[in-house]
């Protein structure tokens, strides 16, 4: 693992395999507000995905008139965001324990609450801001099959309901025991499953819809143009200089959001901030399955890893279909080798074909005959960004003023980005108080020492339950 979280991150490549979310691209995809390079600039932010076109959203609806560029390196929102499962999902309970016994049981609460107000307020944004991007909220459920991720889940969230108050709403979970799982969620072989509120959205058509309006407000959009560097300007003003294929701009101030890409551009967070390819496909559900479509979102847990799954609501294109991903530890040395890779233009093939059968076998005799058009309507694959201690990275870098970060966030981007970005920019305005500390996670700051955890194995990514719980008998 120490080499393959060593390996340097390359720029985002060209011609990445297609995603069902970009298929058509949008307008705006290769959209480009000046046809030349502004030359400098007050804020600069790498990156179009759902951090980034946050984060512009956010310093225009506060700062007016501030001129912000964003630089993309290929087209709108085709990197990670572009690229996901389509759940906005936290699983809390997943890691509480892990972050009470490392962090306290006040952070790992924030932790919770901060997750969960995360999903409510990107499906909230969505709403009062009528953004066409199938936003979805309702149920999801875990289906569990170890007998130590059963027990361990069940201790989790007892011990949330302790901490976070039996009716706060990040500690609402719903536990069925084997026989209601095979009749409700229509899946036979597990222990039981765990049942809360979670959602899906288009997370390509949220972005649009953000950077329509931060293109209303004034935002620079730059398609096709990476930044190849970041240096100090010689200009002896404290500046920035980014240089790309097209000429360089100076800024004020650099937001670099850029995930699992991060280290190409900063060099000192490789290691740090390690990328993880993963693999998802849409699929046309089986013949056998209830016609008026699936009612919950799933995520399938068993020793060693998991897949997620949700289904396309009413009156969304391809509505019924099935979105889902995972598998990586189905492969040879468990997917070892999908670690430190940012080459998205390709898949691998035994990762592929477990994602290919999946759902059809966690239903299985339920599932049917395949739909006579093919199982399979489009299959891709999408970086991730993972840090050592399973938290993102937000904040100003270390002893680089202006220098800003908002990555590495576990593929859980669709959870945590929306309110981060709003973080950063609150921290970027330096309007930091007391009750900015109350709502947002002190385990998610930048700081010297996060630089210096470097990733040593799957185990720092919080999902392989069974390991702990096994450890500790």
């Amino acid at each position: 693992m120490d080499e393959r979280a060593a390996t340097g991150p390359t720029l985002p490549r060209p011609n990445p395999t297609s995603s069902y979310w970009q298929d058509p691209p949008h307008s705006l995809a290769n959209h480009r507000t000046t046809s030349d390079l502004p030359k400098s600039a007050s804020v600069i932010v790498i990156g179009s995905g759902i951090t980034g076109a946050s984060v512009a959203y956010n310093i225009l609806a506060r700062h007016s008139p501030i001129s912000v560029l964003m630089l993309e390196a290929r087209t709108v929102c085709s990197g990670a965001t572009g690229r996901n499962g389509g759940h906005t999902k936290a699983a809390s309970y997943r890691a509480f324990l892990d972050n009470a016994r490392d962090h306290g049981e006040e952070e790992a609460a924030k932790i919770a609450r901060f997750e969960f107000e995360g999903i409510k307020a990107i499906h909230n944004f969505a709403r009062e801001h009528k953004i066409e991007c199938d936003s979805w909220e309702g149920e999801t459920v875990d289906i569990i099959y170890g007998k130590g991720q059963w027990i361990r889940a069940r201790k989790a969230i007892s011990e949330m309901r302790r901490i976070l108050g039996e009716s706060d709403p990040a500690a609402q979970y719903k536990f069925h025991d084997a026989a209601e799982t095979a009749e409700q969620y229509l899946v036979d072989g597990a222990l039981g499953s765990v049942s809360y509120e979670a959602g899906s959205i288009s997370a390509y058509n949220f972005v649009i819809g953000l950077l329509e309006f931060a293109l209303e407000k004034g935002l620079n959009l730059q398609t096709g143009t990476p930044a190849l560097s970041i240096d100090r300007s010689g200009s002896g003003t404290h500046r920035w200089l980014i240089e790309t294929p097209r000429g360089s701009v100076e800024a004020e101030r650099v937001v670099m959001a850029t995930n699992g890409y991060t280290a190409y551009l900063y060099p000192p967070v490789r290691s740090i901030i390690v990328p993880l390819r993963g693999t998802v496909a849409a699929q046309r559900p089986g013949r056998g399955l209830p016609k008026v479509g699936l009612r919950t979102t799933y995520s399938f847990i068993y020793g060693n890893g998991y897949e997620y799954m949700i289904f396309r609501p009413v009156g969304s294109r391809f509505a019924g279909d099935l979105v889902i991903g995972g598998c990586s530890t189905k492969a040879p040395e468990e997917g070892l080798y999908e670690w430190g890779t940012t080459d998205d233009t390709t898949m691998d093939p035994n990762i592929g074909q477990s994602v290919h059968e999946s759902a059809a076998e966690y239903f299985g005799s339920r599932w049917g005959e395949d739909h006579p058009d093919g199982r399979i309507r489009k299959q891709w694959t999408g970086i991730m960004g993972y840090s050592s201690q399973g938290f993102p990275l937000v904040g100003m870098v270390p002893n680089e003023d202006n220098l800003w970060l908002a990555a590495s966030f576990q593929g859980s981007g669709m959870v945590l980005c929306f309110l981060t970005a709003q973080a950063l920019v609150t921290m970027m305005k330096g309007e930091e108080d007391d009750g900015f500390n109350t709502w947002f996670p002190r385990t998610f700051r930048m700081s010297e020492d996060r630089l210096k955890h470097k990733f040593h194995g799957r185990l720092h990514e919080k999902t392989p339950m069974d390991l702990e719980f096994h450890s500790q008998l």
